[in-house]
């Protein structure tokens, strides 16, 4: 199972970035979603989720200004990103809950990270 997460680039203060994130792969069937960021110096920290069925959470900051939302038919979660701040400044991973058989558990993949730098 591979994730190949895009959209990344340079965006000043107050503009906006589509990130996208396909998973590809022996795939059974794709639980949740989500993406996740790091900032230079800190940790990796959730931005938002989503399940299968759409129900979704958000970091406290980005509500409102961040939406996920994903295509199940294309194996594929979005990230739109408004009103960007300089705080935003990371390399954003994207995550996936996947079953690659009918018999098998759940595991999470993770994708290579698309940096988004936020210039003022």
């Amino acid at each position: 199972v591979q994730l190949q997460a895009s959209g990344g680039g340079l965006v000043q203060a107050g503009g906006s970035l589509s990130l996208s994130c396909l998973a590809s792969g022996s795939i059974f069937s794709i639980n949740g979603m989500g993406w996740y960021r790091q900032a230079p110096g800190k940790q990796r920290d959730l931005v938002a989720t989503i399940t299968r069925s759409g129900d979704t959470i958000y970091e406290d900051s980005v509500k409102e200004r961040f939406t996920i939302s994903r295509d199940n038919a294309k194996k594929t979660v979005y990230l739109q990103l408004n009103s960007l701040k300089l705080e935003n400044t990371a390399v954003y991973y994207c995550n996936a809950d996947v079953r690659t058989s009918f018999y098998s558990t759940v595991s999470k993949y993770w994708g290579q990270g698309t940096l988004v730098t936020v210039f003022s």
